[in-house]
């Protein structure tokens, strides 16, 4: 497969799709997910080394993507997902994790989308007929390939001068495994998804064991059931409360460090801290174990758009649509003419207006854009020449003190590399992607003071 800047290649078929989360928007030139580039030496930290190696994530600041995952904050109407979803005219249709109400800022819930809109088109659609795909990741990609599989002529258009938009697998000569810096982590609902991966050779690991440490030592693991005794009385009440609010409505304390550690924890998968979170629509709580793409995600989005037109580094900044199709207007000013459009640009572009739609959308949709939350999650790879740590726990958790970054994936145990990987969520993940690529390392040292 070719996929090349500001080139529409043509072509025909698609290959079945596979995983991860999607992205694409509309902004004027593409950038992609910086890596570090160190003006001065980190200082050690303790007794915590420097790596020999890191890499971060910076979705927050993003234009391609402006978050990590939606989330549904408190307040929000049952239906706004299924509003944002809504299609115009049957011209517009709109795709992503954020779209899909049974499982909202998961990979799952990008596949799924992507194949919903698969079948809303078939249903208005003839063969044959020209349509757009916005956006080359996980839920474009499904799109895309179902598209053509039922005989359209699809083109698609990514911002990003790579396909993938927040699955970004980056491979370097001196790391021993691929970076994810993106989607990679999978929990008890994700089988089919990883059945999937291990039917194409992808990798997969399991992160067996958690840990759970204060600075005066180890602490007992940190129940869900309180939290999700809270969340189930709040659920019974006449109005939506906060996650936070219905924890200490049910007798908890936010504040205390050991539910502020398991709140931080659910912060990294949620985007969001609890006193955004709704109780009627809370996210996942994620239990047990969990486990982890182990090599390279591309391909798999790779195969699902081979043969398709992909332009790269094509962003789109304009919509353009009526009874007779819709126009396509590109950060260039180049536009091009399609029977339907599928949107598939994270919530969060969106909310910024990165794409004009001519005319505005409708009240419904516009409305949900507004209503749902678009959340922080960052990530920090750390590569050690040594072990680290004497733990062989996958999922560290830090319970009190000060650190910014409180969950850790130790990967050391699943694939014997000395690597780390700090998860931060919510308000924290702001501020963490706030710093610059030194004071965000040595804040990482410094989160980790309490494992060394």
């Amino acid at each position: 497969m070719r996929i090349t800047r500001r080139t529409l290649l043509l072509g025909a078929g698609a290959g079945a799709m596979s995983v991860l989360l999607a992205s694409c928007t509309p902004e004027p030139k593409p950038a992609p997910t910086p890596t570090p580039t160190r003006t001065r030496e980190p200082q050690p930290n303790g007794d915590v080394p420097v790596p020999a190696g890191s890499v971060r994530s910076s979705w927050t600041t993003d234009p391609f993507a402006r978050g990590a995952v939606s989330f549904t904050p408190v307040g929000a109407l049952a239906g706004a997902r299924a509003a944002l979803a809504a299609s115009v005219d049957d011209r517009l249709f709109f795709a992503g994790e954020a779209t899909d109400e049974d499982a909202p800022g998961t990979m799952r819930g990008a596949i799924s989308s992507g194949e919903r809109v698969v079948d809303e088109i078939r249903d208005q659609a003839q063969r044959g007929e020209r349509i757009a795909v916005i956006g080359a990741g996980l839920a474009g990609a499904t799109a895309a390939a179902g598209l053509v599989d039922a005989g359209m002529e699809v083109t698609v258009f990514e911002a990003r001068d790579r396909v993938g938009g927040r699955v970004y697998s980056r491979s370097d000569d001196s790391w021993p495994m691929p970076v994810q810096l993106g989607a990679w982590l999978f929990a008890a609902d994700d089988d089919d998804l990883i059945d999937r991966l291990s039917a194409r050779d992808i990798g997969v690991v399991d992160l067996a064991g958690a840990q759970w440490l204060s600075p005066e030592g180890e602490v007992d693991p940190v129940s869900t059931e309180p939290l999700q005794a809270a969340i189930d009385a709040a659920q019974a009440a006449p109005e939506d409360s906060a996650v936070a609010d219905a924890l200490t409505e049910a007798g908890g304390d936010p504040a205390d460090p050991a539910t502020a550690a398991l709140l931080a924890f659910l912060a990294t998968h949620a985007g969001a801290d609890a006193d955004q979170l709704s109780s009627w629509f809370p996210p996942v709580l994620v239990e047990g174990d969990q486990m982890a793409a182990r090599d390279t995600l591309a391909p798999f989005i790779e195969q699902a758009l081979d043969g398709l037109r992909v332009g790269l580094s094509s962003p789109v900044a304009g919509l353009a649509y009526d009874d007779s199709g819709v126009s396509v207007r590109l950060g260039t000013g180049e536009a091009s003419s399609f029977d339907r459009v599928v949107v598939t640009v994270p919530l969060g572009v969106l909310q910024q207006q990165g794409i004009e739609f001519d005319p505005p959308l409708p009240f419904g949709n516009r409305g949900a854009i507004t209503a749902l939350g678009m959340g922080a999650i960052e990530t920090i790879w750390l590569r050690f020449d040594e072990r680290f740590g004497e733990s062989d726990a996958a999922l560290w958790h830090t319970v009190g003190g000060d650190a910014m970054i409180r969950t850790w994936v130790n990967l050391r145990p699943a694939t014997g590399e000395n690597v780390l990987v700090g998860i931060v969520g919510g308000q924290a993940a702001e501020d963490f992607a706030a710093l610059d690529d030194d004071a965000a390392l040595e804040a990482a040292l410094a989160s980790l003071t309490v494992y060394a």
